[in-house]
């Protein structure tokens, strides 16, 4: 399972012209399902993601987590990310987990980020549809994490 955080002022997801989710000051969570993947790697990308200290303390160094800072997530499934791209110039999804598989993964994930986070500080984006991404990017702070 791989999550590709970015801090942000705001973000939001829309679907067919319909704005579905929307943060504000917070993490943009881009989440990659692969074959391999179980409610094990939810669990630990959760409490990464909860935990990773990437928001400024007092003195300006990235000290605070989102936990800490009470910050929202906005959960976008994003089937690239499980891309094998060590060779050539095309991607290869072998690695993927199957969109049924992933879809099941990414709700639980979803659904324990609620339970841990609350309901008012989690969005998530729409498995499977064409979606429109916009952000402001804090920073930019970006990480690539995998489990």
């Amino acid at each position: 399972m791989k999550g590709l955080i970015q801090r942000v002022t705001g973000a939001s997801v829309s679907v067919d012209g319909e704005t579905i989710a929307r943060i504000d000051r917070g993490l943009l969570l881009l989440l990659g399902v692969e074959k391999k993947d179980t409610e094990g790697e939810v669990d630990a990308l959760l409490r990464k993601i909860a935990r990773y200290r990437v928001f400024p303390d007092d003195q300006g160094r990235m000290n605070r987590s989102l936990e800490d800072c009470g910050g929202s997530l906005l959960v976008v499934p994003q089937f690239t990310l499980a891309a094998d791209t060590a060779s050539g110039t095309r991607p290869g999804f072998s690695d993927a987990a199957a969109p049924e598989a992933a879809n099941d993964l990414v709700t639980e994930f979803v659904r324990r980020a609620v339970e841990r986070l609350g309901e008012s500080r989690v969005g998530q984006g729409r498995f499977g549809a064409d979606m429109k991404v916009s952000l402001v990017n804090d920073g930019p702070v970006t990480f690539l994490l995998t489990v």
